[in-house]
This record gives structure tokens, C-alpha cells and sequence, in this order.
């Protein structure tokens, strides 16, 4: 795929030289892969265009990826039903493990952020709980609890004192119970990470075990069980105040984090993969943290297409 959008991009610019068009040709009929990821890219980009003509089309790239975010998620439910419609003998289980309840969840949430939004909520209890990217969540609150939902994405809570009621948040594999506390929750596409800033969190798994994480301490589990308590990382907050935070972490890690903030392609050579990273990093900017990183190491930031970015090794200097 990043030879494919290289390819397309130099062919694109009327740059190419004859040789440059034959090395193409070579490349394309070299593989059957080659040719499928050729296809890709030339479908994907013929549908962005219209803004290749336009003054500033990064701009517009990104303007048209933010209005049309519902309409490819309503896209992609109506294929998912029209597959399942189709299928006929996909059962209960089937459903639990497609991506179709999720959305559908999702746009039934309380509340929920586009990829690259963050915001915060105040519950009626006056609690406070903020929204990452691309998260939802349902709230449903009775005489007896305060009952949160995470079906998607990360949310950092501040629980308002209620001596009545009891706090929960359910999330894949487990109930978190809070005990006075502020913690976090994120959810990726295999485990559930809570991480507790003040107070305690009770989680109780779906096997029925249970773990107490004080303040400092953070968990993961998953459909298997909880792992180990490990320190809590005190950087995990620091996207509310939209900061990427990293301490001594692997380049790879780093930009597997700014993925979740952008839309398109974000890559990273496997030559500098493992370069470690310190400082913050807008998260408000995604391309202004690239910049960020192109300045403190020894990286390029190749943005061959609008949609297509990625961090390269930098030229040796003379």
C-alpha cells in the first residue's frame, strides 16, 4: 500500500520520467498484491478529486472527512445488514462479533465525539466525565446508581459525591465500581485498560472475579480475565487537556496514538519504529505534532496523498 500511493502520487504530479513509467509498469505486474493495492489506492483517490483543484486541499480534505463521518457510518450499517439479511443462517453469535451493534449503539448514545473531538460532559449528579475521540457513551440513572455505559472509545470521570447512589460504568468484560475517585477507561479492539488517579475503582469481571485498583494503579482485562495491577501512567489524563504525553515511549506507540486523532493513513518505517520519544504533543493538530516529530528526530513526514501520511527516515545531511 505505501508503494502503491508513492506510485500514484509521482504519476500524478506529470513529474514521472519514461523509466519511472516503465519501473511502474514492472512493479505493477510483478505481483498480484501489487495490483490489488494499485486498484485500492486509485479507487480511494478518485473519489477525493474534486479538492485536488482547490486551493488548499489538505484543508478540504480534512472539512470533507469531518461531514461526511455519519454518512459512511450509516454506510457501513446498511451494508452490515444488508450482509447479515443476505447470509440467512448468521445466528446470535454472529451479531455479538460484528461491528454492527457497536455503531448501532452508538448512535443511540447520550453522548459521543467524532474522531479528533474531544468534550465534556455534566451529568445531573454533577458528575464529570470527558469524551476522547470517536467515544460514546449512555447514561442511566435510577434511585439506586449512577449507571454509565462505555460503548466505545475513553472516557476520564470525576465522580460527584452521592452517598445514596453508587457509580458504575460498564464496559466490555466488566462493571467498575467507583469508590470517590477519578479514573479512565479506554477500550481498544481486544481489552479494556482502567486506569484510577484518586480514590478506588472495585472491577468486577463477567467470570465473576474481582479486583480493588487504588489511586496510582491501573488494570487490564479482557474476555479471558484481568492482568496484573501495574503503576498507573500519569500521563493517561493528559489527552482532556489535549496533550499527548510521552515519556520514554517507542516512536511506533506514539504514533499509534496520534492515529486515533486523524483520519486516513498514518505509517511509520519499521527503520525508526522503535526511536524513543519525549514531550507533548498537540492533539488538537495532529499534522503540527508530525512537524513536532520531524523536528526532534531523525524523521521525514511524507505526505504523499491528503489521506496518505507517513513517517520515513530523514535524508543523511551533507
Amino acid at each position: 500500500m505505501e508503494q502503491a500511493a508513492s506510485w500514484y502520487a509521482l504519476l500524478r504530479s506529470g513529474e514521472a520520467t519514461g523509466k519511472e513509467r516503465e519501473a511502474w509498469q514492472t512493479w505493477l505486474h510483478d505481483r498480484e498484491d501489487n495490483r490489488h493495492a494499485w486498484g485500492y489506492v486509485e479507487a480511494v483517490s478518485q473519489r477525493f478529486s474534486p479538492i485536488q483543484t482547490t486551493a488548499a486541499p489538505r484543508q478540504a480534505a480534512d472539512s470533507i472527512w469531518s461531514a461526511n463521518t455519519r454518512t459512511l457510518q450509516r454506510r457501513r450499517v446498511l451494508t452490515s445488514i444488508a450482509t447479515l439479511a443476505g447470509a440467512g443462517l448468521l445466528g446470535w453469535g454472529s451479531w455479538q462479533h460484528t461491528s454492527l451493534p457497536v455503531i448501532a449503539r452508538s448512535w443511540r448514545a447520550d453522548h459521543r465525539t467524532a474522531t479528533g473531538e474531544r468534550r465534556e460532559v455534566t451529568l445531573t449528579d454533577n458528575t464529570h466525565v470527558w469524551l476522547n475521540t470517536a467515544t460514546a457513551i449512555s447514561e442511566n440513572f435510577d434511585d439506586r446508581q449512577r449507571r454509565l455505559q462505555l460503548i466505545t472509545g475513553e472516557i476520564l470521570v470525576d465522580t460527584a459525591s452521592d452517598t445514596a447512589r453508587r457509580f458504575v460504568v460498564d464496559a466490555p468484560y466488566a462493571r467498575l465500581t467507583a469508590l470517590g475517585t477519578r479514573f479512565t477507561v479506554h477500550m481498544d479492539t481486544s481489552s479494556t485498560l482502567l486506569a484510577v488517579f484518586e480514590g478506588a475503582v472495585e472491577v468486577k469481571h463477567a467470570k465473576g472475579s474481582r479486583s480493588l485498583v487504588e489511586a496510582g494503579q491501573q488494570i487490564r482485562f479482557d474476555a479471558s480475565g484481568t492482568g496484573k495491577l501495574e503503576p498507573a501512567d500519569s500521563a493517561r489524563e493528559a489527552w482532556s487537556r489535549g496533550l499527548l504525553v510521552a515519556q520514554d515511549i517507542p516512536l511506533a506507540q506514539l504514533v499509534k496514538e496520534l492515529r486515533r486523532y486523524r483520519h486516513g493513513h498514518l505509517g511509520v518505517a519499521p527503520e525508526i519504529a522503535d526511536l524513543r520519544v519525549f514531550g507533548s504533543f498537540p492533539l488538537d493538530d495532529p499534522n503540527a505534532a508530525l512537524d513536532l516529530l520531524a523536528y526532534a528526530l531523525p524523521v521525514r513526514i511524507q505526505r504523499t496523498l491528503p489521506w496518505w501520511t507517513s513517517l520515513e527516515v530523514a535524508a543523511p545531511t551533507e
